[in-house]
């Protein structure tokens, strides 16, 4: 039978006719079989020069995904117009570094009773990451300070006591190189805050001196200081696995941490840009020495001794250790009735008849 003929016979065109008649006679029976119909190539795959990029910089940053590795590339090479992040992420997926997390129930933020950040340096956040344990089964308890604007990561240091003396030091330090913030916010414990009137500790009596506002979290609602919490996260994924060596071999990751966390890695919550691009120090130096605290005329003052108490005609009265060699004012509202001040805070009033102090309630 002619070619016209089978056509006619089967219904097909000459051309397809002849397609399988050229592949049967090249191959033989198995060039009947039925081919992928999928293209040889794909005219926008990302070249390989790029996806190589891609591999490298995750290798270097194995906790960062698609969107940071995106906006760096961007950083580092605007010329090139990079794909997608879901390229990005198919890429890293085919590659075997990806690994899907299970949904996690997330409380809703909050973060009454604080006031909004606008600025670099209008609020501090501080707390210790948590203890853990290096090669050499040394204790590692690493104390940070971030600027709650820009992320910025002020200090990242390993401390060998959780007290006042080594938190005071790294913070005074931090306030020398930077400048004094407006607020600072912690959670409730040493020694940021204490367990007496009304939660006040040396540190945070300190810093009010300063004039800096101390802003304490509520007890079990860690979200209230969530941008420190996230910071604590990466710094745990980026430089605990595996143990370091040695405390010093520790220190030298959170350094390096440091420097990328702030100058290299894109924060989405900024816009893509980097902690450095928008810190700048505060205006407000830290002074050499504190200036004195002058109470308006009018009021009584009195000194608290090393006991924590005060001389009120010829007896004693406590009022709180944190207070030790402080001066505070006495503002009589009603014959034998003192509301009680320390600098431009009230912290109690006193009843000169009972003898008797009582603390003010703190607002939260």
């Amino acid at each position: 039978m002619s070619v016209a003929d089978l056509c006619r016979a089967y219904g097909i065109s000459r051309p397809t006719a002849y397609r399988w008649i050229n592949r049967y006679n090249e191959t033989g029976p198995e060039g009947l079989v039925d081919r992928s119909r999928r293209p040889h190539t794909c005219s926008h795959a990302t070249l390989e020069p790029m996806e190589n990029a891609i591999l490298v910089l995750r290798a270097k940053h194995p906790s960062w995904g698609a969107r940071k590795l995106k906006a760096r590339l961007e950083m580092l090479q605007p010329e090139l117009v990079w794909p997608a992040a879901s390229t990005f992420g198919n890429i890293l997926s085919r590659a075997g570094l990806t690994s899907p997390q299970r949904k996690r129930k997330r409380t809703t933020p909050c973060s009454e009773p604080f006031s909004l950040v606008t600025g670099p340096n209008q609020l501090w956040c501080m707390d210790f990451k948590g203890y853990f344990a290096t090669g050499d089964g040394k204790r590692c308890d690493p104390f940070t300070i971030t600027d709650a604007h820009s992320r910025f990561l002020i200090r990242c240091q390993i401390v060998s006591r959780i007290d006042l003396s080594q938190v005071r030091a790294i913070c005074e330090a931090a306030m020398r190189e930077y400048g004094v913030p407006a607020r600072i916010r912690t959670d409730n414990g040493a020694p940021f805050a204490g367990t007496g009137l009304l939660g006040l500790s040396k540190l945070s009596l300190g810093w009010m001196k300063l004039g800096i506002v101390h802003e304490r979290i509520q007890a079990g609602r860690p979200q209230q200081n969530g941008r420190h919490e996230r910071m604590h996260r990466t710094l745990k994924e980026d430089t605990t696995k595996p143990p370091a060596a040695s405390l010093r071999a520790q220190q030298s990751r959170f350094d390096n941490f440091r420097y990328v966390f702030n100058n290299e890695r894109p924060h989405e919550a900024l816009n893509n840009q980097v902690p450095a691009s928008l810190y700048h120090p505060s205006s407000v130096r830290l002074p050499r020495k504190l200036p004195e605290f002058n109470y308006p005329k009018g009021l009584l003052l009195r000194r608290v001794n090393n006991s924590g108490d005060i001389s009120w005609h010829k007896t004693r009265i406590f009022i709180s250790e944190v207070f030790r060699f402080e001066e505070l004012a006495f503002e009589l509202v009603t014959p034998g009735f003192y509301r009680v001040f320390f600098r431009d805070m009230e912290i109690g009033e006193l009843n000169a008849e009972e003898l008797r102090f009582r603390a003010a309630r703190r607002v939260v």
